[in-house]
């Protein structure tokens, strides 16, 4: 089966072709870097031809609010119109958990646009919501930080590791469509800022983790249950112990 991984070069990307080729399938990891723009439609007509599943794992190169907004608008609409053309037969993309919760970030704004943009296709599809990847505690921890004190909210956490994101999203991908919405975080689930103040330990970081409820994530107010799922969700194998383990183990 041929299956078009949309951003395959990046972080869950590179892990998903690597599962799905391992399992004999056709896989084509298609970015930029190998003239494959969604954003552009360059490329996407030739690489979609024959394909029977897309994954879309691109993600915007900036963070600022509207630019964030046309990536996702854009590719979303490009990707989907020459979908349709192909005849593809399930359109797969990650998005986050909380998206629908949280319209003071922008970032979660572009995600349900997109969301709502594959929901309105017409093409079989699975949106695949995520939570925060155990990999980017340590961006998190920065991007909050003031001096030596990290400033983050008590609010519930359940970040994944892309090692268990990768494997769920080469799962359904194989999988029929859902025509909805499946969560996928870890079985764990702890304050936000607790979580950061592990990952700092474990790094031998000696910044202060401070509990604030008014602190901000990337512009968004983060509530009791902001960032983890509500519902039923599909829950990864890697804790975030064994994850950091592994972490220092390579090292």
């Amino acid at each position: 089966m041929k299956i078009v991984v949309i951003g395959g070069a990046g972080l869950i990307g590179s892990k998903t072709v690597g599962i799905l080729r391992q399992g004999g399938h056709e896989i084509i990891a298609a970015s930029r870097k190998s003239g494959i723009d969604a954003v552009t439609g360059r490329g996407l007509k030739e690489t979609l031809a024959g394909a029977a599943v897309v994954i879309d794992l691109a993600n915007s190169p900036s963070f600022e609010d509207k630019a964030v907004m046309a990536f996702f608008e854009t590719s979303g609409r490009n990707l989907l119109a020459a979908e349709e053309a192909a005849g593809v037969r399930h359109h797969v993309a990650l998005s986050i958990v909380g998206t629908d919760r949280t319209p003071d970030n922008g970032y979660f704004r572009a995600k349900l646009v997109q969301e709502k943009l594959i929901a309105a296709s017409g093409i079989p599809y699975t949106i695949i919501r995520a939570t925060q990847f155990m990999e980017f505690l340590g961006t998190i921890a920065a991007a909050s930080a003031d001096g030596n004190v990290v400033r983050l909210s008590p609010g519930l956490f359940q970040p994944i590791a892309a090692d268990d994101v990768a494997a769920i999203v080469a799962d359904v991908a194989l999988a029929p469509p859902r025509n909805g919405i499946i969560d996928i975080a870890d079985p764990e689930r702890a304050p936000f800022n607790e979580i950061i103040a592990r990952y700092l330990k474990a790094v031998d970081d000696p910044r202060e983790v401070v509990r604030d409820p008014k602190a901000r994530y990337w512009g968004g107010l983060v509530e009791e249950h902001s960032l983890v799922s509500l519902g039923e969700a599909r829950l990864g194998r890697i804790g975030l112990d064994e994850w950091l383990r592994r972490s220092r183990a390579g090292s």
